[in-house]
């Protein structure tokens, strides 16, 4: 098979090793793709967003299969781009991504079909906003209705800071026009759970739980960022916790989206708070995760292409999903400043450090290669340094003797990744 990968992350790399592994690709593009991915596939230069020049290069080229796990394209239509030029695409339809690019119709669509979230108000004006606030119990979350690079929600613990977090998102437009609708809901406490799933419109099939760092420092403390480091799977994420998830909230999912004549197929995450009163959805995101990909697909024994191929056919119920009994942490090592300000350009070493390596994976999210072939950085989150073991414990220890292995100027991490688990193990 020849495949196209539509993206240039660290998720996209993960996914790029998982198609590696399968027998059936022979030749892997990927578009824009990234200084780690070049190793492993062809590299084009097209951006996520040219649609045109995506389909063009797949039909030139004869691809067999393009994925595509990022929002902005998948919002924006992507798949139906492909699909109206007969060309055969894994990912979510525009009509069904709306899942994650409206925060306030899938807030909708769980109050409407029974499914457990928070008790929530959406508000266009903010001025209403702010009315709002001065009647409402206090912590509370505000949340940009569309895209925002899995930024856009603020926990707000005072008045003060709900009127000033109303003022970023909706009249400084700090994420755009992502902040012209916001949801207000209920603060929630429990643990963070996230759990993708693979979904063919009807069926849908679980891969490992994960849980992901979204703070900058240590000890969640810092700015909100596109995730600092993940771990798989959560020992948070009981059978108990399972039973309750598959009867409440994944097929009444997917029942939901075919009811309101949005088919939902490709990878579904589900962003589950697990509170007092039993698991809640935080979210919805219509990809793969971006740390959770590099946790979940290294121990995936299935053929990634078998899966993908079963969601676009709708047939995802006759095929096997198996993940290995083992671990794996992910630590991001970011650019200093990150999620503000940073320089980009520094030269990375010690990379040669991860070949040939079966239990180590060195995920680049923000490289490139400069004019003399170094790989340098280009971004915010730099690397993903992804390591397996027989536990979550000798995972994380793994993690983070792999992480020293790696270099560059102003680099840093949280040195408390998956420190959660060691209150269960």
């Amino acid at each position: 098979m020849r495949v196209l990968l539509v993206g240039g992350g660290g998720r996209e790399h993960a996914i790029a090793q998982a198609l590696r592994r399968s027998p059936q690709v022979e030749t892997l593009y990927c578009a824009p793709g990234n200084a780690g991915i070049a190793q492993i596939a062809e590299c084009v230069p097209i951006g996520t967003m040219d649609f045109d020049a995506l389909t063009a290069f797949a039909a030139d080229n004869k691809i067999d299969l393009t994925v595509c796990s990022m929002d902005d394209p998948l919002c924006a239509g992507i798949v139906d781009a492909f699909e109206a030029k007969g060309l055969r695409i894994f990912g979510t339809p525009a009509n069904a991504a709306i899942i994650e690019g409206s925060k306030a119709f899938s807030k909708d669509l769980m109050k409407k079909y029974g499914i457990p979230t928070a008790a929530y108000e959406i508000f266009d004006d903010p001025q209403k906003a702010l009315a709002y606030l001065e009647t409402a119990s206090m912590p509370i979350v505000l949340k940009a209705s569309g895209l925002a690079l899995g930024k856009g929600v603020l926990i707000c613990n005072t008045l003060e800071e709900a009127k000033s977090g109303v003022g970023e998102l909706m009249m400084d437009k700090k994420f755009g026009t992502a902040g012209d609708k916001i949801v207000i809901e209920e603060f929630m406490t429990g643990r963070e759970v996230s759990v993708l799933a693979f979904a063919d419109g009807k069926h849908y099939k679980l891969m490992s739980s994960s849980q992901d760092h979204k703070r900058a420092g240590d000890g969640d403390t810092g700015l909100n960022t596109g995730g600092m480091g993940t771990f798989s799977p959560s020992p948070f994420y009981t059978e108990e916790v399972d039973a309750y998830c598959k009867e409440h909230i994944y097929q009444r999912t997917l029942d939901a989206m075919a009811s309101e004549g949005r088919p939902f197929r490709g990878v579904l995450y589900f962003g589950l708070m697990l509170t007092a009163n039993g698991p809640r959805v935080l979210e919805y995101n219509t990809r793969f995760g971006d740390p959770e990909t590099q946790v979940v697909l290294p121990r995936m024994k299935s053929d990634i292409v078998d899966v993908m191929q079963a969601c676009i056919d709708g047939t995802l119920d006759q095929v096997d999903l198996v993940f290995e009994d083992n671990a794996a942490v992910c630590v991001v090592i970011a650019s200093g400043g990150y999620p503000g300000s940073y320089e980009k350009g520094k030269v990375i070493t010690g990379l040669e450090a991860f070949q040939d390596q079966d239990a180590y994976y060195c995920f680049h999210a923000g490289t490139k290669l400069n004019e003399k072939g170094e790989v340098v950085t280009s971004g915010g989150r730099v690397l993903g340094v992804t390591a397996l073991g027989s536990d979550l414990k000798e995972a994380r220890a793994n993690a983070y003797k792999a992480a020293e292995w790696v270099h560059f100027d102003g680099q840093y991490m949280r040195h408390d990744i998956g420190k959660a688990i060691d209150s269960v193990q």
